[in-house]
């Protein structure tokens, strides 16, 4: 179980930053290289290295360097471990939603037939 949540932790938190969010819409749509990607984001270098450095570490991306050039592709992790953790939490959040609109709903109908037997 820890595993199952470091390898979570590190996912979310790849996932956290706006930026690298950016980058793995762009390499959705193709490869790229650092270097293109620090122009496309307006940042440095070694900012966007960092950046891409943990992407990296969680499995969201794979690069790998020909000559002077680091290319970054989509890794091979497809998320379906977070998705399912999402779709849990959602299913327990809704459950708690529906029970309290049940609740809101009940206490409504209450309020409307007390205010009606004052009135007679």
């Amino acid at each position: 179980m820890v595993h199952y949540q470091t390898h979570l932790d590190t996912t979310f938190a790849a996932l956290s930053d706006v930026t690298r969010r950016g980058v793995l819409e762009q390499l959705g749509s193709s490869d790229a290289s650092i270097t293109d990607l620090a122009r496309r984001f307006h940042m440095s270098l070694t900012g966007m290295k960092k950046h891409v450095g943990v992407l990296e570490q969680a499995g969201l991306v794979t690069t790998e360097k020909v000559g002077r050039v680091r290319t970054c592709k989509l890794g091979l992790r497809r998320l379906e471990e977070e998705a399912a953790w999402i779709e849990r939490h959602h299913q327990l959040w809704s459950a708690r939603f529906d029970t309290r609109d049940k609740i809101v709903e009940r206490l409504k109908r209450k309020e409307k037939t007390n205010a009606h037997k004052k009135r007679k």
